[in-house]
Order: structure tokens, then C-alpha cells, then sequence
């Protein structure tokens, strides 16, 4: 042929075609325009012509010109070294793209029929845009039985069936020439299924039947030709099954067999050489995807930015994340990109699907001419890849536990391996019961074998407990009440860390375990980089928590939030048992409740509007008081509520089924209640008291912001106001939340006559002491010195000297001893005694004597040395309280 002036990278890669590929040989000889186009516009404007498909010819015959078109155009920008490997693989999938969907759309035309109610969903390389040179296209064929064009006597299944194959007719018949050949083995159980299946059957097998390598293929699904949109909604909906916010380590396991099975069956191409398999072999392409991939199924689930479908993203994405090194990022990534190279040129030869080496020296060499080198330097850089790659992704799958120490189950040899241990004889017999299958959690051979691994450190964990009879109780309750255990164990196996962390739980906290036990996915949410870091303020969880929500259902909403709460205060527990202040984590419950509260109220109101409509000017405030009110809840309170709306009560909703604006916001106020407090299957949120509203008992969930403003300059009694220094609002828009801070503020600080005053204070107190008196000197609350006492002190100077009107107890009281009007031993004995009370609403009723782990744990929480020292501290903090008492109230006692 005429040679054509091409620039030195193209004519070299024509030459090298040329000489070393039967396949590209043909095609430069054949599709001499295309070379011309490629010399005049360049790759990209070629690619783009040829996609365009000829209209003039049969849609088989264009579709194989174009893909004739399109293997010399990539080949040749590959050989060039013009295009990287994503843009080859890119254009490649692009090509597969828009064949398939042409392929659709004439199969449903040569029905009358548009193009819907049909979808191919792309899987493997074809779905992450990565699909090799001589690929077939894994895809699973759905559609709408509603839409779907049918034939006289033809049903909805037989008519998918008949469209499916002439889909795959057109793309895979070697008539001319195949475009691509289909593989349709990844549909759900496709030994006993047809070939195209309504999206209804196949988001429910995905959602009940299918198994941990089906989940993997999904990482890289797409819907890519057809009803597009069709297919986007499936995956949506079978997005939980895929991306699971549990952690989930028994895909290392599953993935692990999947890996030796693959293995085994092609040992004979394990060694880097003539037949080594390069996509199966050891430390091949498929070791690379399945190491990101694992990866993937493990943090995917919470974190959104990791589940990008290509492999080389997807290595770039967990390195960001921390959840693999940049050292195996980059090693991985070099040698992904030298495999899939190769692969490739291995393929170019004579466009066939393989993924060996070639046995025949000659091929070899073709291989390498086509590559511009020899093949001894490639084969000496396969060999560097292969055995990085090996090396780390036999890391990645070695066997939890293998070669672990067991712990023995004859009687004789047990007591002595325990007393070696330092435990006590007697947990002997909470290791037979768990090795009886008594438990469910431990009945199945794969969870026994797992727990098995694990119990020699889980004992040892045991035996470094304060109390370790205490802790093996605690664990022997958590096994009896663990609905599953293979998940937990293998989670545990993943991350030996946790298990001293398990142990402290164990030994410390009872409400942490009792949750654990409930649902042991909690444990996840101390495996994430910041899981023992401050949370980050309510607006950006508010944020988070709706992102989590997304599109869910009101019902789903109820759970989703309780999900989303149990994870983050079982991560703030975990941090309390680890020492961080118990302030802080005080206000971080806060802040996780506030975003609670206002994703369940929004939802509340939204769902009653769907009913009755809204009240025009009408919205609800949510008004947080006490502990919550001041950012200071614990593991134990409860949420002091008061429920305002805005507008007129006199107002009328404007749904189809009208309610006044007074009974739409009682309803709305009680739905919330409800949304907090009733347990749904994902369990309770929190106890809510709305005793502190205007009329407490006896009046309205609900009342107007100016009815609530008139009560509270008119009626309201001292106690009222006291309860108000501590209130906050926590749910409403933003101009109604400051209009609801006006008020709170307008009725603080207002002239007060001191004596009475005083008066009722000491009152109010008495009253107390009277139905609730202290007792014991962990008492740190009702006891005379305790927290109440201090916020009695606090409200009475706020109110009596209109000034320090915060909600935050602590910021308040730095503000009154600044002042003059409190002592300043006050601010060390608040601090004290609130640590002190966060600790213990954690761990519960102080068992006698106190567990070693506990004492720890108030030691630590006071700047004390041991137990002795803490309730020294704390019986310091309680006298500095009635000093001041007295020194306020001017009480003498």
C-alpha cells in the first residue's frame, strides 16, 4: 500500500504491528481510511468517527465495521505510547457501550418498540470502564415486564428471552466477524434461570439469596446500554446488599477460598514463564482486583468515596483513606497497569481471549517485538511484579489464626493451661458451655473455628482484667446473647487490637457489652482512623446523619437513625473506657442527640404533611432543657423536651384531610416523642421527659412560641425559669430558633426581687431532698454537695444578677466566679463532680467491692492515683459545694 506520512510514534507502532500481529497485519491492510484519518485528525477524532456507526449498512454490519475500526485505532494509540492504559481501556468499554445499546434498540425496534423497559447491566472489566483488548462482556440482561413489547402468544418471560438473544446474536455471531463475545454466566443462579430476568426477581435474590462473591462483582457494576435508567434503579436498590455498613471481614475468608480454588486450578500457570497465566496465575491481575476489592467490601459500606469500580481508582482511593499504604498502592498499581499492558500485547497477536504467556518461543517474541523490546527484560519485570504482588495479597488472605496456640479441651491439660494463664479454674466451665453448642452464636462449624482461633487471646485479655472473673461473666453473657457469630469472631480475628479494647468493655462497662451483645456490628465503629477522636460538631453530623437517611421511608428513617445513634454513642463509650474527658464526651452525646431530634422531627412533619398538608406559617421548634439543654448528657439521660410551633393556632392545614393548626402540632409533638422513645427492630433511641412544658402535666405537648412567651411572663413559676438557664433549642428553621431565643431571653433577664427569690430556691430544694434524697458518697448528684446543688447555685446568681445566660453549666460558672458572685472553688468541684457522674452513668450501679477496671476509670476521671484518691476527690469537690452553698444562700449549713 501507499505509505502514508505518519509521525515517527505511529508509523513505529504500524511497523511493529505489521511484523509481530497476524490480527493488526489484516486490519492495516483492510481499513486503510481509518490509518489515513488517524494520520490526519488524530486517535481521538478516529475513535469518534468510527463510533459514529454507519446508518447506511445493517446494524450487524456497521457495528462490525466499527469494532474493526476501533481494535486498530486502540491498538495502535497503545503501541504509539499516545494513550495510557485507562484511556485504552476507556475507549474499549465506551465502544462495548454503545454497540449494546444499538444492539437493544434494533432488537426492541424489530418489534416497534423504543428503546425501554430493557437494560444490560455491565460487570467486570466492561462495568469499571476497564475492558481489555480481546474481551467478552459480562453482563446480566433485566427488564420491565411492563414495558417489554410481547407478541401474540408470547408472555412477558418468553419475549425477554427472545430480545435477550438477538442482543447476544448480534454482538457475539462470528458471521463476519464477532463485535464481543457475551458472557451471561453472572446472572443470579444461571444454571436454572433464563437469560433475561424481571428487575423485580433479581433485586430480590440480590437482597436475600446471594452469596460474597456475587457482592464483589457488584463493586464494579454499571448500567450501561438500554433503559439506562432502568437499570440505575436496581442498583440502587440493591445498593445495601453491596456496600454493607457492618464491616465485613468474612469476605476475607470467602474471597480467600475463591483465591486457592483459582489457585489450584491453574497451578500449572503459576510459575512466571512460558503458560504462566497472567489474570490468574499467582500475583496476577486478578490478585491486584481482588486485594482492592476486599479492601473495598470491608470500609465501602461507610465510606462512600472508596467504592470507585476501577481497580487503579480504586487502589488511589483506599490509600487516601489510610486503609492500605501507598507503598502497596503504588507497587500494586505499577504492577497492575505492567500486567493488564502485557496482557494486552499478549492478546493484539491474533485477537484472541487469552491471558498466557505464550509456550512457543516465536509467540514470545512477537510479543515483545510488538512491546519494542526482548522478551528476557519483560519476563524479568513480570517476575518483579508477580512476586509483589503475591507477597501481598498473601498477606491480605493468610489464615486467621494459623499456627496459633489452641487452648486444650482435656480436663487435666485445661486446668493446667489455665492456671499458666493465672485465671481461675472455674471459667473451665464457661469454656466447655462454649464449646458445646450451646449458644447459637457458636453452633455452626465456621463459627466454632473461629472462636477457636480466637480464645487463646481472649482468655489472655480475660486473665489481664482487674476483676478477671468479672470480665469472663461479661463475656460468657455477651456469647449467650450474640444472634451470629461468625462476623464478630472474624472481625475480631481482622483486628487483634480490638480485643483488649473487648476486654475493657467487658470489665468496665455493662451498657457498652449489653449493646454489643445486641448487635456486635457496633464494634465496627471503632475501627474507622477517628473512631477515638472528638466528634465533629452537630451541624456536620446533622449532615452525615442525612446523607444516611437519604431517600429512606419514614419507617426506615425510625431505624436509620436509631442505627446511626447506637454506632456514635457506643463509639463515644469506647472513648470514655479509653479516658477521654468525660465532658467532652458529654457534649458530643449532645450534639449526636440534636442531629437525632432533628432528623426525626423533620421527618415527622414531613410524613403528617403528606396527609393533612402543612399549617401556612406553621413550623416546629424543638426546645432541649437540663443536661441535654447544657450539652452534658450521659450514656443514661434522657431528653428534657418542650415542643413550640410557630403561626397562628387558629390556622388550618391545607391537605386533603384539614386539621386545625392546635391538633396537626399535638400530633407532630407526639410522633416525635414517639419517634425517640418507642424501640423499633433496630432498637430504642432515648426516654423522653416533656414534664417541663408550660402547665407541665396538664397542658398542651404543643403550644404556640407566643403562648409559651405569655405563660412564661405571666404565669410561669421560679423553678420554670431555673429550668429555662439550661434551655436550648435544638430543632426548627433559623429565624424561628432565634425567635424562640428572644423569648428564652426576654423572660431570663427581667428585674427580680432577690429575697423572694432566694425563697422559693430553698424551697424548691427542700422539696427535693424530700422526694429524692442522696445517699452514699458516689452520690454526685442528689447528695447535698452534688450537681444539683451546684446548678441551684448557678440558676439562682444567673437569675438574681441577669447575667451569664448560657446553657453550658460550666461556661456559666466561669462567668459568675469571674464576677465575684460564686466561689471560685466551684468551677474545680463542677468539673470534678461531672466527670465523676459521666463515668458512673456508663458503668452503672458501683459493684461492691468495685471491679479494678471501674476504679481505674474514676481514678483517671479525678487526677487521682486509685480508687481511695478518687472518692477523697470527690468528697472534696461535694464540701467545696456546700461552702459555697452556704456562702450564697447564706444558709450557715
Amino acid at each position: 500500500m501507499e505509505p502514508f506520512a505518519f509521525a515517527q510514534p505511529l508509523a513505529e507502532a504500524i511497523a511493529r504491528a505489521e511484523a509481530n500481529s497476524p490480527y493488526l497485519r489484516g486490519l492495516i491492510r483492510r481499513r486503510g481510511a481509518t490509518l489515513a484519518r488517524i494520520a490526519a485528525d488524530g486517535f481521538d477524532a478516529a475513535l469518534a468517527a468510527a463510533m459514529a456507526f454507519d446508518p447506511a449498512l445493517p446494524v450487524a454490519e456497521r457495528l462490525r465495521v466499527a469494532k474493526a475500526d476501533v481494535a486498530l485505532i486502540t491498538a495502535l494509540a497503545d503501541l504509539a505510547g499516545v494513550w495510557p492504559l485507562e484511556r485504552v481501556t476507556a475507549a474499549l468499554s465506551a465502544f462495548a457501550d454503545a454497540a449494546l445499546d444499538a444492539s437493544i434498540a434494533a432488537a426492541l425496534a424489530e418489534r416497534g418498540a423504543a428503546n425501554a423497559g430493557f437494560v444490560a447491566i455491565a460487570l467486570g472489566k466492561l462495568g469499571s470502564h476497564e475492558l481489555n483488548y480481546s474481551s467478552d462482556v459480562d453482563l446480566i440482561l433485566l427488564y420491565d415486564p411492563t414495558v417489554i413489547p410481547i407478541r401474540p402468544r408470547e408472555d412477558h418471560a418468553d419475549a425477554a428471552v427472545r430480545i435477550a438473544r438477538r442482543v447476544v446474536a448480534l454482538m457475539a455471531d462470528t458471521t463476519g466477524g464477532y463485535v464481543f463475545r457475551v458472557d451471561l454466566r453472572l446472572r443470579p443462579s444461571s444454571e436454572a434461570t433464563p437469560i433475561a430476568l424481571p428487575v423485580a426477581a433479581a433485586e430480590h435474590y440480590y437482597q436475600s439469596e446471594a452469596e460474597t462473591w456475587e457482592r464483589t462483582a457488584f463493586i464494579r457494576a454499571r448500567s450501561c446500554a438500554g433503559d439506562v435508567t432502568l437499570g440505575q434503579a436496581f442498583l440502587a436498590a440493591i445498593r445495601p446488599f453491596v456496600w454493607r455498613r457492618s464491616l465485613d471481614y468474612t469476605a476475607i475468608r470467602d474471597i480467600q477460598a475463591v483465591s486457592l480454588r483459582i489457585r489450584d486450578h491453574f497451578e500449572g500457570g503459576q510459575t512466571v514463564g512460558p503458560g504462566f497465566d497472567l489474570k490468574r496465575g499467582r500475583g496476577g491481575i486478578r490478585e491486584v482486583e481482588f486485594f482492592a476489592q476486599v479492601h473495598q467490601l470491608i470500609w465501602g459500606g461507610r465510606d462512600p468515596a472508596l467504592r470507585a469500580p476501577a481497580t487503579l481508582d480504586a487502589l488511589a482511593a483506599l490509600a487516601a483513606a489510610g486503609k492500605i499504604s501507598d507503598d502497596d498502592a503504588g507497587v500494586l498499581g505499577d504492577a497492575y497497569r505492567f500486567l493488564r499492558t502485557l496482557e494486552h500485547r499478549v492478546q493484539m497477536i491474533a485477537d484472541a481471549q487469552t491471558h498466557a504467556v505464550p509456550t512457543v518461543a516465536a509467540a514470545r517474541a512477537a510479543v515483545a517485538g510488538l512491546d519494542g523490546g526482548d522478551w528476557r527484560s519483560i519476563e524479568r519485570d513480570l517476575k518483579r511484579h508477580v512476586a509483589a504482588v503475591a507477597s501481598r495479597y498473601d498477606r491480605l488472605i493468610a489464615a486467621a489464626g494459623e499456627g496459633r496456640a489452641r487452648v486444650p479441651a482435656a480436663p487435666a491439660a485445661l486446668a493446667t493451661w489455665l492456671k499458666t494463664a493465672r485465671l481461675d479454674p472455674g471459667v473451665a466451665t464457661m469454656i466447655a458451655r462454649w464449646r458445646s453448642g450451646r449458644y447459637r452464636a457458636l453452633r455452626s462449624d465456621d463459627a466454632r473455628a473461629a472462636f477457636e482461633g480466637l480464645l487463646p487471646d481472649l482468655l489472655a485479655v480475660l486473665a489481664a482484667a482487674g476483676d478477671p472473673g468479672h470480665a469472663a461473666a461479661r463475656l460468657d453473657s455477651l456469647l449467650a446473647d450474640l444472634p451470629a457469630g461468625v462476623q464478630f469472631f472474624a472481625l475480631l480475628a481482622a483486628n487483634p487490637k480490638l480485643l483488649p479494647l473487648l476486654g475493657r468493655l467487658l470489665g468496665v462497662a455493662p451498657v457498652l457489652a449489653d449493646a454489643l451483645a445486641r448487635r456486635p456490628a457496633l464494634f465496627d465503629a471503632l475501627l474507622a482512623p477517628d473512631s477515638f477522636a472528638p466528634l465533629p460538631g452537630s451541624d456536620a453530623l446533622s449532615a452525615d446523619l442525612t446523607a444516611t437517611i437519604g431517600t429512606a421511608t419514614f419507617e426506615e428513617t425510625l431505624d436509620c437513625v436509631r442505627l446511626w445513634t447506637a454506632d456514635l454513642r457506643f463509639r463515644l463509650g469506647a472513648q470514655l473506657v479509653e479516658g477521654r474527658d468525660p465532658i467532652g464526651v458529654g457534649a458530643d452525646l449532645s450534639d449526636v442527640a440534636d442531629a437525632g431530634v432533628a432528623a426525626l422531627a423533620a421527618a415527622v412533619t414531613t410524613d403528617l404533611a403528606r396527609t393533612h398538608g402543612s399549617i401556612p406559617g406553621g413550623r416546629l421548634v424543638v426546645v432541649a432543657l437540663g443536661r441535654y439543654g447544657g450539652r452534658a448528657l450521659s450514656h443514661a439521660s434522657d431528653l428534657d423536651l418542650i415542643y413550640l410551633f410557630t403561626g397562628d393556632h387558629a390556622a388550618e392545614s391545607d391537605g386533603a384531610k384539614p386539621l386545625g393548626a392546635t391538633v396537626w402540632f399535638q400530633r407532630a409533638a407526639t410522633r416525635v416523642t414517639a419517634a425517640l422513645s418507642v424501640a423499633t427492630a433496630a432498637g430504642a433511641l432515648y426516654e423522653v421527659d416533656t414534664r417541663l412544658r408550660p402547665s407541665g402535666a396538664k397542658g398542651l405537648l404543643a403550644a404556640t412560641v407566643a403562648s409559651f412567651a405569655r405563660y412564661q411572663a405571666d404565669e410561669a413559676e421560679t423553678w420554670e425559669h431555673m429550668a429555662l438557664c439550661r434551655a436550648r433549642v435544638v430543632a426548627g428553621d433559623a429565624a424561628d430558633r432565634a425567635e424562640v431565643a428572644a423569648v428564652i431571653a426576654a423572660v431570663l433577664d427581667r428585674p427580680r426581687d432577690a429575697v423572694r427569690l432566694r425563697a422559693d430556691v430553698l424551697a424548691m430544694r427542700r422539696d427535693i431532698v424530700a422526694a429524692k434524697p442522696g445517699g452514699g458518697g458516689w452520690d454526685v448528684k442528689l447528695a447535698r454537695g452534688g450537681l444539683v446543688d451546684v446548678e441551684f447555685i448557678v440558676h439562682y446568681l444567673q437569675l438574681r444578677e441577669r447575667t451569664a445566660f448560657t446553657p453550658d453549666l460550666g461556661a456559666a460558672l466561669a462567668v459568675l466566679v469571674a464576677a465575684g458572685y460564686a466561689p471560685a472553688a466551684l468551677v474545680a468541684a463542677h468539673v470534678t463532680l461531672t466527670r465523676v457522674l459521666g463515668v458512673l452513668r456508663l458503668v452503672g450501679p458501683l459493684p461492691r467491692p468495685v471491679a479494678a477496671p471501674v476504679a481505674a476509670l474514676l481514678a483517671h476521671a479525678t487526677g487521682t492515683a486509685d480508687l481511695v484518691g478518687a472518692e477523697h476527690e470527690v468528697g472534696l469537690a461535694k464540701a467545696a459545694v456546700r461552702a459555697a452553698w452556704s456562702d450564697v444562700f447564706a444558709t450557715g449549713d
